[in-house]
């Protein structure tokens, strides 16, 4: 390679860059800037075009311009609050302005020839800039007389020292290597790196900074795109699974005891899945779906064909509560099937060991089913709160338990399956690659099927860049009889709320039934729990001739379920809640979806929310109860009510939330894509996405790009080091 590669500039600390000591170097490691290559890589957020001087006689007002003129006058003085004025009157031959800085350590001298960059007003009938940018007209400035960078600010470093450091970085960098092959970059039309990072911070025009900022977009992209497509490579080709032979009697009997019909999209990603779990190599599936679509019969399945071979299956969500509600919905789902495992006596030594892989045509087929989180630890064979967490744990280990819901307690060190044979993992978009990896790694000596599973659309761009190295299963069908929801913003008011419950007793009335949500004030499930008993009070002095019910996060299990189970047969009228009603909850009865403070949760997880009611043939409403205090806020909001699409959900959530990262997780692991916005720039995605496969193609082991292989494990960090060991 010709030049230093951004690999080596990653292992040169930032504070060997001029003018940057330790306290500097503080400020920027706020920032997460550690190196040379992390300062180069903090690039401007937007540009000045001050490479246009204007004549004073026509300059406009208002706008951002440079002047250049001959100093005249300099005046220095003390006002108030002990502050120092200096004021400047400068001529260019067309006309004088007056310059005014508040800085007594400013240094300008008269008859010297200065470059201002500023905004003019008129003041007092004169042309006057205040603290305007400056520089002699003989210098060779890194801020007036061209296009500026404008960069993100950092505490304690003043932009004029960033810019600075910037420079002298760039100066002892360049040139800069290429990593990327040179066929790849004359195909996309794109400068050289070297190029590109020394015109992303100076550039000598607009133009120049945008294709800049093309290539720099490009190599992010590139980058995570190697990444994934070296992980679907060896998948599909390294890794040993399992080849499921689709026999047994426990899918076929849990489809066909089933109330209801699967839609034609069910039966087709149940095929899908199923065929994919025949062949030697792991399945590797994204299963994707509307709220409602019917995703947790489909994942049931998946496992079902695991566990009927003599395997075991998981569930790995989120969080607690979403966990808690994956197991009370996967026991009742079971349970209307005829699956659910009759209670059994563990005292018994032949009882330790499950059945399936050796249920006969005389044996009703069964499923034992666990819950573990950090603070549950349930089966659904024994009473709730009988067994130990260490009793779960070991029945995991033994094979006792055949399908294992829970969260990150999952990956822990403890914990060891039997034989783990599919996993799902539920909500993905809150999980990085390393969880599933870990997921993957409980079983010894093969991979166990994955399926990635979410409630959330996801935009193709996104799935692109998140879920490249996935295979995808679409649930485009809604079951039968469903309506759209109408959606409506209350701002909560005495008048307004009083309207809300009118409306809440005349649905009653005719036979409906009301959810009210209330949000997660903090992570503590106890102040979830006071939030919502708190509303459980008001409300029942409200509606004093309702039945109410209370249902939140502190509960137990079957608590959980008793309340449900009362609500499903009808002998509540009006549930509060917390978002533990968030998924797998099916209540056809249920028309009115009341939030409160709805500006407080999240869009997923109020389409989330909203996708509990609309399941029958009722009109049904959501009543979203916000003031928002925040313009990210007013804009859920808004989404909300303009629309039930899930898939313009998704694009307005991306819009809103921003990207995040795509290895590792948000509380750990860099930001992958500092520059690129998979909206705005989708064909350089789609082009750096063949050309990264392509490549992988051609050179699987990166053997012949062992410079670009560096580059990623550096810049990515250690969350994608396992793809590069073979």
């Amino acid at each position: 390679m010709a030049g230093r590669p951004l690999s080596y500039l990653a292992s040169v600390p930032v504070d060997r860059v001029k003018n940057i000591g330790p306290a500097r170097a503080k400020a920027l490691a706020g920032v997460d800037i550690y190196s040379v290559a992390d300062l180069l890589l903090h690039v401007p957020r937007r540009y000045l075009d001050r490479s246009q001087l204007y004549e004073l006689a026509v300059v406009p007002l208002g706008e951002e311009v440079t002047v250049a003129g001959t100093v005249t006058a300099v005046r220095k003085r003390r006002i108030s609050r002990g502050r120092t004025m200096i004021d400047a009157v400068i001529r260019d031959g067309t006309d004088s302005l007056t310059a005014v800085w508040f800085n007594p350590y400013l240094r300008i001298r008269e008859d010297t020839q200065i470059i201002l960059s500023g905004k003019v007003e008129r003041f007092r009938g004169r042309l006057q800039m205040k603290s305007p940018a400056i520089d002699s007209v003989d210098q060779d400035s890194l801020i007036t007389g061209r296009v500026v960078p404008i960069h993100p600010a950092i505490g304690g470093f003043k932009p004029d020292r960033l810019r600075e450091a910037i420079a002298n970085a760039l100066d002892r960098s360049r040139p800069i290597a290429d990593t990327i092959p040179e066929d790849i970059i004359e195909r996309a039309g794109l400068i050289s790196r070297d190029d590109a990072i020394a015109n992303i911070h100076f550039p000598e025009s607009q133009q120049l900074a945008d294709m800049a900022r093309s290539r720099l977009v490009f190599d992010e992209l590139f980058r995570l795109q190697v990444a994934l497509a070296r992980q679907q490579h060896i998948l599909v080709n390294k890794a040993i699974g399992v080849a499921h032979d689709g026999l047994g009697s426990l899918l076929p009997a849990f489809l066909g005891a089933l109330p209801y019909t699967l839609t034609g999209a069910q039966e087709r990603v149940i095929t899908e899945i199923c065929a994919d779990m025949k062949k030697p190599h792991p399945m590797h599936r994204l299963l994707q779906g509307e709220v409602g679509s019917g995703k947790t019969v489909v994942a049931i399945a998946a496992m079902l064909t695991a566990i009927q071979g003599g395997y075991q299956g998981a569930v790995m969500a989120p969080t607690e509560v979403l966990a808690e509600q994956h197991f009370l919905s996967i026991d009742f789902i079971l349970k209307i099937a005829g699956l659910k495992s009759a209670t059994v006596d563990l005292s018994a030594s032949d009882d330790t060991k499950s059945l399936f892989g050796q249920a006969s045509d005389e044996v009703q087929p069964q499923v034992r089913l666990a819950l573990l989180t950090a603070n549950s630890a349930e089966v659904n064979f024994l009473p709730s709160g009988t067994v130990s967490r260490e009793n779960v744990l070991a029945w995991i280990a033994d094979g006792t338990v055949d399908l294992v819901v829970g969260t990150h307690t999952l990956i822990q060190k403890d914990l060891m399956f039997y034989r783990l044979g599919a996993a799902v993992v539920d909500e993905q978009h809150r999980f990085g690659v390393y969880q599933r990896v870990s997921l993957r790694d409980k079983a010894e000596g093969y991979d166990p099927d994955l399926l990635i599973m979410t409630a959330t659309p996801i935009p193709r761009t996104l799935a692109m860049t998140l879920y490249g190295d996935l295979d995808l299963s679409l649930l485009d069908e809604m079951p039968p009889g469903r309506s759209p929801v109408h959606t409506s913003h209350i701002v909560p008011d005495k008048d307004n709320l009083e309207e809300v419950y009118d409306f809440v007793r005349r649905q009653v009335a005719a036979g409906r039934q009301i959810f009210v949500v209330c949000p997660l004030v903090d992570d503590s499930d106890k102040l979830e729990a006071v939030s919502a008993t708190a509303e459980f009070n008001r409300l029942k002095k409200v509606f004093p001739r309702l039945k109410l019910g209370l249902l939140h996060g502190q509960m137990r299990p079957s608590d959980k379920e008793e309340v449900m189970a009362a609500f499903r047969e009808r002998r509540i009228d009006l549930l509060v809640s917390t978002s533990v009603i968030e998924v797998g909850i099916d209540m056809p009865n249920a028309s009115v979806m009341i939030v409160e403070d709805a500006d407080r949760f999240g869009l997923s997880q109020l389409h989330q929310l909203r996708g509990r009611v609309g399941r029958a043939e009722h009109i049904s409403y959501c009543f979203l109860v916000a003031r928002p205090s925040t313009m990210e806020a007013e804009r859920r909001i808004s989404a909300m009510v303009a629309s039930n699409d899930g898939f313009y959900l998704a694009e307005r959530d991306l819009e809103i939330r921003g990207q995040g990262t795509v290895f590792g997780t948000q509380q750990a692991g860099m930001k992958d894509l500092k520059l690129a916005d998979i909206l705005r720039d989708k064909e350089l995605l789609i082009s750096a996405r063949c050309e990264a496969f392509a490549l992988i193609e051609r050179d699987p082991e990166l053997t012949a790009h062992s410079d670009l292989s560096e580059e990623i494990r550096t810049l990515l960090g250690e969350d994608v080091a396992w793809l590069f060991v073979s």
